[in-house]
């Protein structure tokens, strides 16, 4: 991975996130959803980096790591593994993998941290279905937030997702096996991932890792789970199957009504807004891409050239884009 240096030495609490957890209210029992705090506990600027569909919260820690050492550690970030990922409790009811469901988990460990420690300026960078997210708390003017969101990054995701590429996502989420070792996982991860643009075999295998756990460790309701390092194979992955049961039911109908709510969102959002794009995407098109920069925030777009869906702000060119937005 490349790295840059400002001459910063973070402390040795800094360098790895802490796993939390937060209680979040739902029409059965309840459920946890973790996240990972990175950073000084009581910085009141607080930055939310929330993931794509079928990923999870240690897809930033590259960022994380840029973000503590451009600010010389005077900031903390959130990263949540939104539920039926990662280290989160799955749901017991597939219908509710929706992103009503994720913005209010999120609003509620929002609420926990503002407990800890009060949050005076809110950032928010969300990838694909975390931009998502992000649209429907920005544009929820009603919501009794900490603090508003301030700036925003929506990475690769708009109003409009192209149906192809729900199609795409459809036809796989959920439907992978196991795998006898993490560089057997990586590979077949990888054949579905050519979007994300170059990366190095170590900068892969690091985005790999945390989307793994073995097997054996794993129980019915996703709990008691272990990452793929402390047990040996075979491996599955670190998401619920069913998440992509609402996304393979979708009808155009309700593919057209959903849109019109997220640009009606979109079009309501007061932060400073900056949309990055793959140029290659085959879920955020050109065209939707452009209208996001004449209507609502007007967003700034930045693209990244041979990246399809997404940019996995990995590259060092990616996080400087993000770290100049949010720390300027």
């Amino acid at each position: 991975m490349q790295r840059e240096h400002y001459g910063h030495t973070l402390p040795e609490n800094m360098t790895e996130p802490q796993l939390e957890f937060v209680a979040c209210p739902d029409n059965q029992d309840g459920h946890r959803m973790a996240y990972w705090l990175w950073g000084d506990a009581q910085a009141p600027h607080l930055v939310v980096c929330v993931h794509g569909l079928t990923r999870q919260g240690r897809d930033f820690d590259a960022l994380a790591r840029t973000l503590l050492e451009r600010s010389n550690g005077r900031i903390r970030i959130a990263c949540p593994d939104i539920v039926g990922r990662g280290q989160s409790d799955w749901l017991r009811d597939p219908n509710a993998y929706q992103v009503p469901t994720y913005a209010a988990d999120v609003f509620a460990m929002l609420t926990q941290l503002h407990a800890a420690s009060r949050i005076e300026s809110l950032d928010w960078v969300g990838t694909s279905m975390g931009g998502l997210i992000g649209m429907g708390i920005a544009g929820n003017t009603q919501l009794p937030m900490p603090a508003p969101i301030r700036r925003l990054v929506l990475n690769d995701v708009g109003p409009v997702v192209n149906r192809e590429a729900i199609e795409r996502i459809g036809a796989y989420v959920g439907k992978s096996g196991s795998y006898d070792s993490v560089q057997q996982a990586a590979d077949a991860m990888w054949a579905l991932s050519t979007g994300f643009g170059a990366h190095t075999p170590e900068e892969w295998l690091a985005l790999s890792r945390p989307m793994l756990v073995a097997a054996s460790s794993r129980s019915a309701d996703g709990r008691s789970k272990v990452v793929a390092e402390q047990q040996g194979g075979p491996y599955v992955l670190h998401y619920d199957p069913a998440i992509g049961e609402p996304i393979r039911a979708l009808t155009p109908e309700a593919i057209s009504q959903g849109e019109a709510i997220m640009w009606a969102l979109y079009d309501a959002i007061q932060a400073r807004t900056l949309l990055l794009r793959g140029a290659q995407s085959d879920l955020l098109s050109s065209a939707t891409a452009q209208a996001m920069t004449e209507r609502g925030p007007r967003a700034r777009l930045v693209e990244f050239e041979n990246v399809g869906h997404a940019p996995t702000l990995v590259a060092l060119n990616q996080r400087q884009v993000v770290a100049d937005f949010l720390l300027h």
